[in-house]
């Protein structure tokens, strides 16, 4: 797990373990997030949770970037961390924890993004000039059937709303044109900086939405720190930081067909905590994910 952002030159003199280790973290500290907003709704409005959550993630990142001396983007590439973030944490992060409050379960929120894969690798053609092969777009065509049997049968439990579905739609847009701007624009941005002020710029937009349809009441209870505690310092600086270093590394095709393994490892983790059954559909589609994964990911 990273603590801190880090900048791609000393993820460059990684050992080569922790540089194979990366997906596979990244994987299960992304699928921790949709667990941490349902432990974190209830007890505060969406707009309220991720106002506290960006003010604190900030923060922390701010004072690692001034203490550490990381340089600041200015300019255009000032412009461009700041529309990466609109989108890679406001979008995403807002759609995800507004369409959870809404009543959509966890997993059915994971599947909704896990269909990113395909948009990305459409996107990745026209605007990165990245080539995607016959068997990579075979892969992304398993997977995302994979995932449409893990969690198939949370759209037929009846559970939240069309709007709250509308929203994890808009978040699975958020974080698809994210991640193909991120990759364009912001590759050569320094990690600690660039996080601080993407995080920074999405605070007042939140505040300015709690403000006007929340109550902005906080319940301080015990699961409502834990979320809170995890998802600014496990995902928005571990999670955020890994994804960033994943995807200066590799093409953003390969780095999006991680998402597919997100919506398993969501279910497996709903299995445990909050008692959601796996029948043998969703254990059949999860083979299918890792096998699309391999497929998209397998050097020529």
């Amino acid at each position: 797990m990273i603590d801190t952002p880090i900048p791609i030159a000393r993820a460059e003199r990684l050992p080569p373990w922790t540089i194979v280790a990366m997906p596979s973290v990244f994987v299960v500290l992304w699928s921790t997030g949709f667990i941490g907003a349902k432990f974190g709704v209830p007890y505060a409005g969406p707009a309220t949770f991720l106002t506290l959550r960006f003010v604190i993630v900030a923060a922390i990142l701010g004072a690692v970037a001034l203490i550490t001396r990381a340089p600041w983007p200015r300019g255009a590439a000032l412009a461009h961390v700041i529309v990466a973030g609109l989108l890679l944490q406001g979008v995403y992060l807002g759609g995800v924890f507004a369409a959870i409050s809404q009543g959509v379960e966890a997993g059915a929120s994971a599947l909704i993004v896990g269909i990113q894969p395909l948009l990305t690798a459409a996107l990745a053609g026209p605007f990165l000039g990245e080539r995607v092969t016959a068997r990579q777009w075979l892969g992304l065509a398993l997977g995302l059937g994979g995932v449409a049997l893990v969690v198939a049968n949370k759209f037929g439990s009846g559970t939240g709303t069309p709007l709250g579905y509308g929203l994890a739609v808009l978040a699975l847009l958020g974080i698809t044109v994210g991640t193909v701007y991120q990759k364009r624009y912001c590759a050569a941005i320094d990690l600690r900086s660039g996080n601080a002020i993407q995080f920074a710029v999405c605070m007042p937009i939140f505040f300015g939405f709690a403000w006007a349809f929340e109550t902005m009441r906080i319940a301080w209870t015990a699961p409502f720190v834990f979320a809170l505690a995890w998802l600014c310092f496990v995902l928005s600086i571990g999670a955020i930081s890994l994804l960033y270093l994943l995807i200066r590394r590799g093409a953003a095709a390969r780095v999006a067909s991680l998402f597919y393994l997100v919506p398993p490892c969501t279910a497996v983790m709903a299995y445990f905590l909050f008692g959601e059954t796996l029948d043998r559909a969703a254990l059949f589609g999860m083979a299918l994910v890792v096998i699309a994964v391999w497929l998209v990911n397998r050097e020529r």
